[in-house]
């Protein structure tokens, strides 16, 4: 049986047809939307119907998902559809983040006392005393620092020398750790200051710290 309008009986011919006009009369709806100036509305029962008859002629790439609330957008902006912006954009912003390397604790030891690290690695100041941390886990490193320090200062020392090592890459767990000590509760009012040490006496892998004299407060500072 031929239909009225359409110059073949095949149904998928009808089909075409019934689409083309479907979205003629979606095209006339935007452009009289765009022709005057209006306030946000949800679709009329009309639109949501044609909507629906033109979702159902189209092959998803992905999951089926009537999203009306950005047809909605689309057809009040005079832009074209895109079912997938928001979801490629969240995937492209959690790719983005998995993407960067987490940043890397670094110690930057400068000297505190300008002079008085040039005169230690020029041999003028002595080293009252060294511990080396090699070996010992985080908590007992610390302690050990603790006592370390405590017992230098008390017997006058101005300068000693800490070996925390220093790790694969420059970044072993003592010596990422041992700033955070230093400038510590337990240790602050000791130190006055820190300097990365001289090569001959261990370079990056171990560090002077400057001990404060009995009775003086403060922080220990890094001589920006």
């Amino acid at each position: 049986m031929r239909r009225a309008g359409c110059g073949c009986s095949c149904p998928k011919a009808w089909q075409r047809e019934s689409t083309r006009l479907t979205w003629q009369r979606l095209g006339s709806m935007r452009a009289r939307r765009k022709s005057a100036v209006m306030t946000k509305r949800r679709l009329t029962p009309e639109e949501s119907r044609a909507w629906s008859r033109v979702a159902s002629t189209i092959k998803p790439i992905g999951p089926a998902k009537d999203n009306l609330e950005e047809f909605e957008r689309a057809l009040e902006a005079g832009e074209p559809v895109s079912p997938n912006r928001a979801r490629k954009s969240s995937a492209a912003g959690l790719i983005a983040a998995a993407g960067r390397a987490p940043e890397k604790s670094k110690v930057t030891a400068r000297a505190a006392d300008r002079k008085g690290e040039k005169r230690v690695k020029r041999g003028r100041l002595e080293l009252a005393g060294k511990i080396d941390l090699h070996g010992h886990t985080q908590a007992s490193a610390e302690a050990m620092l603790g006592s370390f320090l405590q017992r230098s200062r008390a017997e006058g020392a101005r300068c000693v020398l800490v070996i925390t090592g220093k790790g694969r890459g420059g970044e072993g767990v003592l010596r990422r750790n041992f700033l955070d000590w230093v400038q510590g509760p337990s240790a602050s009012h000791l130190v006055s200051g820190y300097s990365e040490a001289h090569a001959r006496h261990g370079g990056s892998g171990a560090f002077y710290l400057f001990l404060r004299r009995a009775g003086v407060p403060g922080t220990p500072r890094t001589g920006r």
